[in-house]
């Protein structure tokens, strides 16, 4: 019997890990270094584009509960995240290098699974899991597109750009949390009220890069670029990614009208992203206008923000609860591309697929995620028939089933609802 996964981005990796977990083996296929999509540079396995955050860890968030839930499958990413993690306050980030790295090793590793590294424009015969990601390659696309009845949908997301630590004017930039929560790991860009408009101001008028199809462009709204976030106010950013609640100098504790974090890139501090600042910006106005917030005067971009195209298919319409094509049950899909949006989201539903595909495999009782578990409720939501304009969605407590009671602390009721889905889940795994 023919096991093949198609892509080794963080879903296909999870949905090889458990197949070979549960003993089947695989052929996991790659199109890197034979090929590499608009946005991705390594040759390693799970590659991080966007950001190097895998968000918070607290027990009491939509990102903190979705990990622990990955814990109790024995996530592959979740394991190799936490050892090669970054300081970043109360979030998870990694070195992106050293991730991927690891993740690629601990495939590699895996007599279970055989990497082939070739691009595939057709879909292989027997099982197949399909986690090629929103950026699939247009050959493979194609031939997606085909099979789906061209029932597909994209959108237009967007990377932040990168800076050198040392080119960071520390003078007016400082280190501190939000909150004060964790370690002072943020580097924090603060700006008054004249410094915000200046910059306000040469960001509405900013060039940006020409992209193909622009009059059928949709961008998804988890991950704006700044500068259009920009042209729906003039005080949008300060309530997004330049808010400055939380956020008071060390020494003088001085309060600030909007400030840039920026985030720890590599394990070494070498690097820093800016933290919400997805562009499309032509690279020399990214200069200009960037270099324009206090602290970055005289930066050096390691990496100019990009704009790239990502695709996901109408899952409510095409897959069934198990992730197979309602057309064809040898085929799964996987991963960013049936609408699941976030990293560990994308690998969530990797550890889902594998894990329903081995179970089917095996004649194994059929695994039910109550809907009470994050994990659930995200495939319960790319699985409603009802939904009649479907977006990418990510984790988030909103899309849990109610307590029953009411509890008024917003950080209780979370804590609340997260342990019920943990418990309901380690009840269902016998744990």
């Amino acid at each position: 019997m023919e096991i093949s996964v198609i892509g080794a981005g963080l879903a296909g990796c999870e949905a090889a890990w458990q197949l070979a977990k549960f003993g089947y083996n695989v052929n996991l296929y790659e199109m890197k270094p034979e090929k590499f999509s608009a946005a991705h540079k390594s040759e390693n396995f799970a590659e991080l584009v966007c950001s190097n955050s895998l968000k918070a860890t607290r027990i009491g968030s939509a990102a903190g509960m979705l990990k622990e839930e990955m814990r109790l499958f024995g996530s592959l990413v979740l394991q190799c995240a936490e050892k090669c993690s970054v300081g970043a306050g109360g979030a998870l980030a990694v070195d992106r290098e050293l991730f991927s790295k690891e993740v690629t090793k601990m495939i590699n590793d895996c007599d279970k699974i055989n990497v082939i590294r070739k691009e595939i424009s057709k879909i292989p015969k027997g099982e197949v899991i399909i986690a090629t990601g929103p950026l699939t390659s247009d050959l493979l696309f194609e031939n997606i597109s085909d099979l789906l009845g061209k029932e597909n949908l994209y959108f237009y997301d967007a990377a932040s750009p990168i800076i050198a630590a040392d080119s960071i004017d520390m003078k007016k930039a400082f280190f501190a949390s939000r909150y004060n929560k964790g370690d002072a790991d943020y580097i924090n860009c603060p700006m008054n009220k004249r410094e915000y408009e200046l910059f306000y101001n040469q960001l509405i008028l900013g060039e940006s890069a020409r992209l193909h199809d622009f009059d059928k462009i949709k961008v998804y709204e988890g991950c704006m670029p700044i500068e259009i976030m920009a042209k729906r106010g003039k005080d949008t950013m300060r309530f997004g990614p330049l808010k400055p609640v939380g956020i008071f100098h060390p020494i003088t504790n001085e309060k600030y009208y909007a400030v840039l974090q920026l985030r720890k890139e590599d394990s070494k501090g070498t690097m820093y992203n800016m933290v919400g600042f997805q562009t499309n910006l032509k690279f020399l106005e990214q200069k200009r206008i960037f270099s324009l917030i206090p602290g970055l005067s005289n930066a050096e971009f390691v990496r100019y923000g990009v704009m790239h195209r990502n695709t996901f298919i109408d899952s409510p319409n095409l897959l069934d609860d198990r992730l197979r094509l309602l057309n064809n049950k040898k085929i799964r899909f996987a991963g960013q591309i049936t609408g699941v949006e976030g990293y560990m989201e994308s690998a969530a539903c990797g550890i889902m697929s594998g894990r329903f595909l081995a179970e089917e495999l095996s004649k194994k009782p059929k695994l039910n995620l109550p809907t009470t578990t994050m994990i659930g409720s995200l495939l319960k939501y790319i699985n409603d028939k009802n939904i009649s304009n479907f977006q990418p969605m990510g984790a988030n407590m909103g899309l849990l089933p109610p307590l029953g009671i009411k509890i008024k602390n917003k950080q209780e009721r979370y804590e609340t609802l997260a342990n019920r889905g943990l418990n309901d889940l380690k009840n269902m795994l016998n744990l």
